[in-house]
C-alpha cells in the first residue's frame, strides 16, 4: 500500500485525503497551523490520521507521493526540504485528476474567475447536463470525485496557486480571463512570474481542446505570441463583450447582473455553453436566471434610498475598478485591509469626482489614505466593521451607495473575505430591521 502525506487540512487538504483513502492509499495529514473543527472530525469520522500546529518531516518524507494544499509556497523551508530529499509535491488538482475521465472546464484570471465559472456551471446545469464545480470555489476537485455521482463534466476554477504544481493534469477547455498584479508577494514581487503560473493552464489544454483568451489583455497576449499553440484558440474582447453577446440572428443575449466586466464574463460563459452544443434558448434561460455571487457585486439592500452594495471579494486593484465603474451613483467606498503591494494611483481617475467619502477599514490604512488625501474630500478611518457601516449610513444622502470594495486581503480583522462580507451584510441589515 502506498504512502500519501497531505499538507494542509482544509477543504483542499482533506478532499484529497478523502480520495487518496478511497483509491487505497495509507494517508497521513499533516498542517502546520490548526485543522478546523469541521475538517478534523471530518478526519476522525473516516479514521485518518492527522497533526497539526506542526510537521512532522521524518514522517512525511517516508511518503510516496505528497499533496500540497495551494496555500503552502514552494519556498517554504519544508518543501525545500522534501525536493530535497527527492520527493516533488503535486497540487490536489494534479492528484484528483487521474482519477477523473470526463470532460473538464478549467477558468483562470486575476479578476472575474468565480463570477465566470458559475455561470458556466449554471448554464450547463439549468440545461440538463451532468456537471459538477469545484476547485477554488465550493468543493475541492478531489470531493467531487468521493461521490458516485459520475459527472459528465466538471468546471474548475483554478488559482495560480493551484496551478503552481500542476505537471500531468488537462482540461479539455481552458479560459484564461485577464492577468494583472495580485499576490505578488508569493511570486517575489515579479508580475512575469505571477502571469507564467496563470499561464500554465493554457500549457494544460489537452490535444483537440479549446482555449479562450482575452484579446486586449497585455500580458496574456505576450504569452502568447511567446506561446503560440495549435489548439483551437477564440480571442474574446473584454472592452467590447456585446459583440460577443449576439445571438445567430443578429439579437443579443440579455443577462441579470451589474457592470460591464460581468459582459464579459457572461460573453465567455456563452461562448463555452456554444462550443458545448447547448441551444441558444436554455443559454439565455440560464443567463437571465443567473444571480450575482454573493459578496461579488452584491446588492444587499437599498435604505432610504441608498443602496448598499457588498463587494467583499474584490481584494486587489482591477477588481474595484470593475465595482467603481459599475456604480454611476456618489460613493461612499469602504475599502482597506492587509496590502498586497498594491498600486492605487490605477483607481485614481475613477475615484475623483465620483467618491465622496472614503472610510478606511484596516489596522494599518496609511498607504491608503496617503493614495486619496488629495482627492477624495473626506478620509476616515476605523477598525470595526460596524463602526464603517454606521459611519457610512450617517454621511449618506439619498440616490447614494455604499460599496465595501476592499481591494486588499481580509486577514488583519476577518477570518477571510467572505467573514468580511458577511459582518457588512450582517450591519446592514441591522439598519434595515432599525436596530442600528
Amino acid at each position: 500500500m502506498q504512502a500519501v502525506s497531505v499538507l494542509g487540512g482544509g477543504e483542499s487538504g482533506v478532499g484529497a485525503a478523502l480520495l487518496a483513502q478511497l483509491k487505497g492509499y495509507k494517508v497521513f495529514v499533516s498542517d502546520y497551523g490548526s485543522i478546523s473543527d469541521k475538517y478534523k472530525s471530518e478526519l476522525i469520522k473516516n479514521k485518518i490520521p492527522f497533526e497539526e500546529r506542526g510537521h512532522s518531516f521524518e514522517k512525511i518524507v517516508e511518503s510516496d507521493l505528497v499533496i500540497k494544499s495551494p496555500g503552502i509556497p514552494d519556498d517554504s523551508a519544508l518543501i525545500k526540504k522534501l525536493i530535497a530529499a527527492g520527493l516533488r509535491p503535486v497540487s490536489e488538482i494534479e492528484f484528483a485528476s487521474q482519477f477523473y475521465d470526463g470532460q473538464v472546464i478549467s477558468v483562470t484570471g486575476s479578476n472575474g474567475k468565480s463570477t465566470t465559472v458559475s455561470l458556466i456551471f449554471h448554464l450547463m446545469h439549468t440545461a440538463g447536463l451532468s456537471v459538477g464545480l469545484g476547485g477554488n470555489i465550493g468543493y475541492a476537485f478531489s470531493r467531487l470525485l468521493i461521490e458516485d455521482i459520475g459527472y459528465d463534466y466538471i468546471v474548475l476554477e483554478l488559482s495560480s496557486f493551484q496551478l503552481d504544481n500542476v505537471y500531468d493534469f488537462r482540461t479539455d477547455i481552458g479560459v484564461l480571463l485577464n492577468i494583472t498584479a495580485d499576490h505578488l508577494d508569493r511570486y517575489e514581487n515579479d508580475i512575469n512570474k505571477y502571469a507564467a503560473a496563470k499561464w500554465r493552464l493554457i500549457e494544460r489544454v489537452r490535444d483537440g481542446g479549446v482555449i479562450l483568451l482575452n484579446k486586449e489583455d497585455v500580458l496574456t497576449q505576450r504569452l502568447l505570441a511567446e506561446n503560440p499553440t495549435k489548439e483551437r484558440l477564440i480571442q474574446m474582447s473584454a472592452k467590447n463583450p456585446v459583440q460577443s453577446l449576439a445571438k445567430v440572428n443578429g439579437d443579443f443575449f440579455e443577462i441579470n447582473l451589474l457592470g460591464k466586466h460581468n459582459l464579459f464574463n457572461a460573453a465567455v460563459a456563452k461562448e463555452v455553453a456554444v462550443i458545448l452544443g447547448i441551444p441558444e434558448g436554455n443559454i439565455q434561460k440560464g443567463l437571465l436566471s443567473f444571480n450575482a455571487l454573493e459578496h461579488r457585486l452584491e446588492k444587499v439592500a437599498v435604505i432610504e434610498s441608498v443602496t448598499y452594495i457588498n463587494d467583499s471579494k474584490a481584494t486587489n486593484v482591477d477588481a474595484v475598478m470593475y465595482a467603481l465603474s459599475a456604480v454611476e451613483m456618489p460613493i461612499i467606498w469602504i475599502a482597506g485591509g492587509t496590502d498586497k503591494g498594491n498600486d492605487y494611483t490605477e483607481l485614481v481617475s475613477l475615484v475623483e469626482g465620483r467618491v465622496k467619502i472614503l472610510v478606511c477599514l484596516g489596522l494599518d490604512c496609511e498607504k491608503l489614505k496617503a493614495s486619496f488625501d488629495k482627492v477624495i474630500p473626506e478620509i476616515l478611518e476605523t477598525r470595526s466593521m460596524s463602526e464603517a457601516v454606521k459611519i457610512a449610513k450617517e454621511k449618506s444622502d439619498k440616490g447614494d451607495v455604499v460599496l465595501l470594495s476592499p481591494a486588499c486581503a481580509s486577514f488583519d480583522l476577518f477570518d477571510n473575505y467572505v467573514h468580511r462580507g458577511s459582518e457588512f451584510k450582517k450591519e446592514v441589515f441591522k439598519i434595515e430591521s432599525g436596530i442600528f
